[in-house]
This record gives structure tokens, sequence and C-alpha cells, in this order.
């Protein structure tokens, strides 16, 4: 088709993306910008499409004939808080399997709490043979904070599983068999309910810190804490405090308001909190080239694109 896209990411690879890309929209030249600088081989001014993670500062004004900015996942907090993206349709992955992958995640996190596997673990560290009576799904009372596309997803998923499911989302959403709430003044209600809660909400304005030390201790206490969003949306100090303090009784944390998680961190050194290095979920070639190959015969074709990102809202 004679226009060059160019990838971008120092975590995503290269070698898998290019065939799939190439599959899905044959004629399509896929380059690889390097990794760093974001130099890419042959003339700017054929690169049309970027597909990036985190590029450095002053990457987008290399194409002056740029039309397409797609995001290497579904959260664009990176790339909307920047200051130079150019003024065309900026697009985030909207994948099916990334929301499979995402709700398994989530739903392996919450049967570990459910289930008290951190506890087997301890004693099985002491080697004592320690019995915990496990309870059934339904009295266990899991709040999803964040119901768009993944956590949507995570919500349903757990619900399927027999768990006592509510969300929590910004505006009015409704789910089969979620109890659903919205608007900061549901979320203290919301919260106190919450024996498991899981962490789902983009990272914008409005949602950076929303979690502190007030709204942790809304918890039950003992309550598990699982976050696979995104490490600012939390107060990372007051997390440490209540899981201290017994407030919170175990966490599963999958990103940090630091990544990678600094050596010195105390969550290190918490026999009740798992570590896990931002892996919930994340773009799968395969499956995504083929969304990403029709938003670039949308704007060939002068139409609007699919998940077209505001970046006034961050979302």
């Amino acid at each position: 088709m004679g226009a060059a896209l160019v990838f971008y990411s120092a975590f995503d690879a290269f070698e898998a993306w290019q065939p799939a890309l190439q599959a899905a929209l044959p004629g399509l030249d896929v380059r690889a910008a390097r990794a760093g600088d974001g130099l890419v081989a042959g003339d700017p001014a054929d690169v049309r499409y970027a597909l990036v993670w985190k590029p450095p500062h002053g990457f987008f004004g290399r194409f002056p004939n740029l039309k397409l900015v797609i995001n290497l996942g579904a959260g664009v907090d990176a790339l909307v808080a920047r200051d130079d993206l150019p003024h065309v349709p900026i697009t985030r992955l909207s994948d099916p399997r990334m929301s499979q992958m995402m709700a398994s995640f989530v739903l392996m996190c919450v049967l570990r709490h459910a289930r008290d596997i951190p506890l087997l673990e301890k004693a099985q560290r002491e080697r004592r043979w320690h019995f915990v009576s496990p309870r059934t799904a339904g009295e266990i009372k899991v709040g999803v904070l964040g119901l768009g596309e993944l956590g949507g997803a995570a919500a349903l998923e757990l619900a399927r599983q027999g768990f006592d499911v509510r969300g929590w989302s910004r505006t009015a959403r409704a789910l089969p068999g979620i109890a659903c709430h919205h608007g900061l003044d549901a979320l203290p209600g919301f919260l106190a309910e919450s024996d498991i809660l899981v962490v789902m909400l983009p990272l914008t304005d409005e949602t950076r810190g929303l979690l502190n030390a007030e709204r942790l201790a809304r918890l039950p206490r003992g309550a598990a804490f699982i976050n696979v969003a995104r490490g600012p949306v939390v107060d990372e100090a007051a997390l440490v405090a209540a899981l201290r303090a017994g407030q919170i009784g175990a966490a599963t944390l999958d990103v940090f308001e630091v990544e990678p998680l600094p050596q010195d961190s105390p969550l290190w050194g918490m026999e009740n909190v798992l570590i896990t290095p931002h892996l919930a979920s994340m773009a799968i070639p395969r499956s995504a080239a083929a969304q990403i190959a029709e938003n670039i015969r949308r704007v060939e074709a002068g139409e609007e694109v699919a998940n077209r990102v505001d970046p006034q809202r961050g979302y």
C-alpha cells in the first residue's frame, strides 16, 4: 500500500508484531524504531502510522505525514500525559484476548485470597499443617473498582464463578448480575462492602491518588487488596501502612508508583504481599493486528476510527 508504520516499544517484541501486522494488512511497510532514541531507517515522510509504547519525547515530530497513533495497550495514561502529541487520531487496543487474559489473572488473584492461599503458604514456610475451612464464593463480597472494558470483563467472570460481585465506576454502568454503583458519593459504601477489592481504574487526573489512607480505611478490616490498574491510583505509602497495621490483610500488586519497583521498597519484604511485574494483561500481536489494520483502513477511507482516545478525559 506504499505507506509505512513505525513501531516503538522497549518491552514488546518487534519480531512478533511485524509479521502479524503484515499478515493483517499485506503491503504495509512495518519499520522498527531504535530503542532509546527512536530513530527509524528510511524516509520519515513515508510513515503514516505509529504503534508505540512510551516513545521518547519528540518522537512524533519526526514524521510529517503521520495520520494515526496506536497505543500498544489499553492503558493510555502515559501517552495522553505528553505535551508532544500530534494532532491526529489516537487509539488504544481493544482486543478480546487482552480482556480474557486480564479476567483470568484477576480470577487467579481473587481465588488466591478467597481460598486463603497466603495463610497456607506461610504455614508451609513454617512446616505447619494448617487447615483453613474453605468459604463458598457466594459468601465473599468482591468489589471491582472500574468497570471499563477490562474491569467489566473481570467483574462478569467473577460473578460467573459465583462471587458476590459489586462494581464502581465514575459514571453509571449496568452489567448483568453485578450490583453497580457510581460517583464519589457512592464510593465509601462500596469500599465498606468489599471483602476483596480489585482496582481496575484508568489513571486520570480524577483517579490519581483516589485510594488514599482515608478511603483504604473504609475497607473491612483484614480485606484483601488487588491492583492490576496503575500504581498512582493508590497512595502507596498509605497502602504500606494499612498492610502493616492489618487494616488490609493481604495484597496482590501488579502495578506500582515507580516501575520497576525499587529495591528499597518495603513491599518486597512483606509476607502478606505478592508482587508481579506488570504482566496481568498485554497486547497479543496475532489477535490485535486485525484491529490495527481495520483502523488504518478507516483512516485511509476518511472514516472515524474505533477505540479513539480523548486526551482531555485521559482515556
